[in-house]
């Protein structure tokens, strides 16, 4: 309860993100704050290949047709030289894919055709399945984004760069003699017999286009766009465009994708099939305004004539009590996990509730059961909020939310707009900004213009800080920069230290209201126990009352900010204005810090000879002997149980029979601890007791006694 009480006074205490006069702290950049491009990285490396990041055959082969497709689940190895953030990024992007496409990703079972990534030199990889057993993809050093990882699969699956498309000269012009000598090759296009855009427009936006100083000899650029406004839009690494999406889902035909429930922003009047409950004595209303707040809705901000509705609860009318129930059309999950994520508006009174359920339908309940998730409550605001909401749900069920009239004097009510469902984790913690634009106006680069998030905790109790640098830092300005630091916090005495593994995730959401379209600016630090700072012998992510400086909140209450690791280059002020990264005058960033340790040893090395490229899999593991889904492998030609390990749990032994988990060995350590003083009671009393007989024995014998060491 206090650590309770003293998080919730520090977050409130922290409410308005105001530029801070703290001591100055260590920062570091981990790309060297350069905004290094997958080709700039392994141009500095001298690698030669082909349009800088491609692998080629002996012979370059066309990817049209079905031979040189993956299937819809990909077999894949994450090699152990892989650094441990590109371990946790590959995962995040996985996810990606399965919330915008069909495509999957499991651990490799011994099948004929997979992916290895392994930390290579550069970020590279082959274009299409090669049909030739394991097939390499590097994710280098400096190659850890989100991006940069989506962008190399890309290409595994099949995708050329797409200013070589066989039409691209009706969008950009290549400006020949700006390009390296001996780099023209990579400004070749393709016909139709090698590379097909499955009848999708040139893409500006696509994470897979060159940027405009590709392969460039001087300062000038050599790709020019022909619509002069996309130029500082080409060359992207944020994240999946819309037409990357469209490609990816015609080449595999995929009709939906896999962890993606459902989205809605109330713009039809069917109200994406939403029901009104009859169990209730008020209604959800679908409207474009309200006197009270808000005057627009979410979605189009105003900007749209005739368009631009969200669904309110007018609290203004009724007793105290009257309730609204707006039900969602019945979903049917597949993983077991979901995240509710809406846009929440208050303009009643501080009494009114909303209520998020979930009615869920089994066997023995076919007309379902209510399970309360979340209650939402607080006083009325001036703007849309982001909420989202965990509901772990295994039966097919019904998203539900009521409006309850509290017992105040309410001249508005409640609103809700832009719901999306997915079956991915929510972030941990949300830092929402208000203001921007006068923050972007007149906050100075450097120190002076940085602002401190409130503190938050990790699910292992790690506290945390994130700070943004609104108009970048002095030598890096015009930028967004971002930095994480562990501070002091309630639990360190309990915690492990140095701090061990774990990865923080920012996330600077772009605010389009379909979660499938959105492309969010994320970067990603993880903590290596063993990193020493540069200017000491001390580890940089030991506890920062030890490595820290004297910070302040606010308030004036004192706290130990430890040093920062993050970025100088997280986002060009260009690109924070291309997409919804700035609505309603805020923006929001997205933070999560989750213990990846289980990463550290994740599937063997396998060489390539180690299966040969014709041989079909082995027949002592086409049955998996592996209990609790624990994965079977070929090791040196032996089968080996690779067992899956949770957060708190793992299994082990031959055939992952056996479950364990950090409570248990808890248990085991204080009982061998206990076993242990019991034992060296007994022989302290024994070895104590024989000395008193042996010593009165020699005082009867009158001899007299030494005693020896």
């Amino acid at each position: 309860a206090s650590c309770i009480s003293l998080y919730a006074f520090l977050i409130i205490s922290f409410f308005l993100p105001l530029p801070q006069p703290a001591p100055e702290t260590t920062e570091i950049d981990i790309d060297g704050g350069i905004d290094q491009d997958i080709f700039d990285i392994n141009e500095a490396l001298g690698l030669d290949l082909f349009e800088g990041d491609i692998k080629l055959d002996r012979e370059r082969n066309s990817i049209i047709g079905d031979n040189y497709r993956w299937p819809h689940v990909i077999p894949y190895i994450l090699d152990d030289s892989l650094e441990m953030n590109a371990k946790g990024l590959i995962l995040k992007a996985f996810e990606q894919y399965r919330l915008k496409t069909c495509i999957d990703f499991k651990p490799w079972e011994g099948e004929k055709n997979y992916i290895s990534v392994f930390k290579g030199s550069g970020c590279w990889s082959s274009v299409g399945n090669r049909q030739e057993g394991l097939q390499q993809l590097s994710i280098g050093d400096n190659c850890d984004r989100i991006g940069t990882i989506q962008h190399e699969f890309l290409h595994a699956l099949g995708f050329w760069h797409e200013q070589s498309r066989s039409d691209r000269d009706d969008y950009v012009s290549i400006v020949w003699d700006r390009i390296q000598p001996g780099q023209d090759h990579n400004f070749n296009k393709y016909d139709d017999k090698t590379s097909d855009s499955l009848n999708v427009p040139y893409d500006y936006t696509s994470v897979m286009h060159y940027s405009q100083n590709a392969f460039r000899n001087g300062t000038e650029p050599t790709i020019v766009t022909n619509i002069p406004d996309f130029m500082d839009v080409i060359g992207q690494r944020m994240d999946f465009s819309y037409y990357d999406l469209q490609k990816l889902n015609r080449l595999y035909n995929c009709s939906s994708s896999l962890s993606f429930m459902d989205t809605c922003s109330f713009e039809l009047e069917n109200i994406c099939g939403m029901i009104q409950s009859s169990d209730d004595n008020s209604d959800w209303q679908r409207l474009s305004q309200v006197p009270a707040g808000p005057s627009t809705d979410h979605t189009n901000m105003g900007e749209c004539k005739d368009s631009g509705y969200f669904m309110h609860f007018n609290t203004g009318v009724g007793a105290e009590g009257s309730t609204a129930v707006l039900e969602s059309r019945i979903l049917y999950p597949k993983r077991g996990f979901q995240c509710l994520q809406f846009y929440f508006y208050n303009s009643g009174h501080e009494s009114d509730r909303l209520y998020v359920w979930v009615r869920e339908y089994t066997s023995a309940h076919p007309n379902g059961t209510l399970r309360l998730i979340e209650e939402i409550k607080g006083s009325p605001a001036t703007y849309w909020q982001l909420h989202h909401v965990s509901l772990n749900v295994t039966s097919k069920f019904r998203v539900v939310f009521q409006g309850v009239r509290g017992s105040g004097l309410s001249n508005g009510g409640l609103s809700i707009d832009d719901i999306n469902l997915s079956e991915t984790q929510c972030p941990h913690h949300v830092w929402h900004i208000r203001n921007f634009t006068h923050l972007l106006n007149t906050s100075p680069s450097g120190t002076a213009g940085r602002i401190y998030s409130p503190p938050f905790y990790s699910s292992k109790g790690y506290a945390f800080q994130v700070n943004l640098y609104v108009n970048g830092t002095t030598d890096n300005p015009f930028n967004l920069a971002i930095y994480l630091h562990l501070i002091s916090g309630a639990n360190d005495d309990q915690l492990q230290w140095p701090c061990a593994w774990q990865q923080g995730t920012m996330i600077l959401l772009d605010q389009h209201p379909d979660i499938r379209q959105r492309m969010s600016n994320q970067r990603s630090i993880t903590t290596d126990p063993l990193k020493l700072s540069d200017s000491s012998s001390t580890y940089f992510w030991d506890r920062p009352d030890k490595v820290g400086s004297i910070a302040s909140f606010p308030n004036g209450t004192t706290f130990m900010r430890g040093p920062g690791s993050g970025t100088s280059a997280f986002l060009t002020h260009q690109r924070l204005r291309s997409r919804n990264f700035i609505k309603e005058d805020g923006v929001y960033i997205l933070l999560t810090m989750e213990d990846i340790s289980h990463l550290l040893s994740t599937q063997p090395s396998v060489s390539p000879t180690s299966i040969t490229h014709t041989s079909k899999v082995p027949d002592f593991c086409a049955d998996n002997p592996c209990e609790n889904d624990g994965v079977c492998i070929i090791v040196d030609r032996a089968p080996v149980c690779r067992c899956p390990a949770g957060d708190n749990w793992w299994y082990m032994g031959d055939k992952c029979e056996r479950k364990g988990s950090t409570q248990e060995n808890t248990i085991i350590t204080v009982s061998s601890t206990i076993a242990v003083f019991v034992v060296m009671l007994i022989i302290t009393i024994t070895t104590a007791v024989c000395l008193k007989k042996k010593y009165s024995q020699r005082k009867e014998n009158g001899e007299s006694l030494t005693l020896q060491e």
